[in-house]
């Protein structure tokens, strides 16, 4: 739903909603209410009470997760509310019970009403946030994709592959399976909305012995992990962007430098090159990693950290957290 459009319904929803709700308090008891007008009296105050609910109640109780409290909240206020009126404005001197069974429902409705409104758009919120990470999340599967699957880049692990098979004939079976796995990851696994740690782990382990292999001689590769628990879950295909992203524009004889840590379900990595100042410009650094951190966005909200830090090296820092 466009933010515009959205807006504007939920302006509407609130005016139509008031005045109808105005309409029936004054005329439907027309007898009294146009005596003194206490409910007018009582409106400016039951706005407030409304849209403090609206605005901050709901919002941070909805947040923590808070319920029970909450419906806790809500009601100790509209009993409040509820007492206020009758013996403010209205002025009935009836008892509690009475004043509850006469007047509780002007209170009750607009907050109830008001209150199933924002879950409806928080809902509604949720499902365009579903669909635009489906949509996210597709696109960068179709680029890391086209990006491993690139003649240049298939032919140079081929060549890789082929060179061991003639140097190192034990270990290109291995090479094999690895580029399977890797193709089949992309392909299959990051499918899902989240996978085990353990698996895009070792995706992108299979990842950088390719690279080792391939700049061996050019680069100077420095990967470490340290991993408390690998039945983590996380979105797939995450890490290899920011890692990806160090390989594609470091320079030649250079050091790259990848660390993965993960303790007590938060993940840090860092990863830090060596490039060309003159001939590589700070856009081109980071058209891929700002479509990665609108994913992140999408995916993780306010549950992550995320650094671009251009100085005398490119140093890219992400912290998650995984729960």
């Amino acid at each position: 739903m466009p933010t515009l459009h959205k807006h504007t319904s939920q302006i509407l929803v609130h005016i139509l909603f008031w005045m109808l709700f105005i309409f029936v308090s004054l005329f439907l008891f027309s007898d009294y209410y146009w005596h003194d007008n206490p409910f007018l009296q009582y409106l400016s105050i039951l706005v407030i009470i409304v849209y403090a609910n609206h605005f901050i109640l709901l919002p941070f109780f909805v947040k923590k997760r808070l319920y029970i409290l909450y419906v806790f909240v809500f009601t100790v206020i509209s009993f409040l509310a509820t007492q206020l009126y009758c013996n403010v404005f209205a002025q009935c001197g009836c008892s509690i019970m009475k004043c509850l069974s006469d007047y509780l429902w002007q209170t009750l409705v607009p907050l109830i009403f008001f209150s199933f409104i924002w879950m409806l758009y928080r809902f509604l919120d949720e499902q365009a946030e579903v669909v635009q990470i489906k949509k996210e999340h597709t696109e960068m599967e179709l680029k890391f994709l086209k990006s491993q699957i690139n003649p240049h880049v298939l032919f140079n692990n081929l060549n890789t592959i082929y060179s061991y098979t003639l140097e190192k004939p034990n270990e290109a079976a291995d090479l094999i399976l690895m580029l399977s796995d890797n193709l089949k990851h992309v392909l299959y696994e990051s499918n899902a909305e989240t996978i085990s740690l353990e698996k895009e782990i070792q995706f992108i382990d299979n990842y950088m012995k390719f690279q080792k292999l391939r700049t061996e001689g050019t680069k100077q590769i420095h990967y470490t992990k340290n991993i408390d628990a690998f039945q983590n879950k996380i979105a797939p295909l995450l890490l290899i962007t920011i890692i990806e992203n160090a390989f594609k524009h470091s320079t030649l004889n250079s050091d790259i430098s990848i660390a993965i840590r993960v303790e007590n379900k938060i993940l840090e990595c860092i990863c830090e090159n060596d490039f060309n100042k003159e001939k590589v410009s700070e856009t081109n650094f980071k058209i891929g990693l700002q479509n990665l951190e609108k994913r992140l966005k999408l995916i993780y909200k306010d549950k992550y950290e995320f650094k671009i830090l251009k100085a005398e090296t490119f140093k890219v820092y992400l912290r998650l957290n995984l729960n």
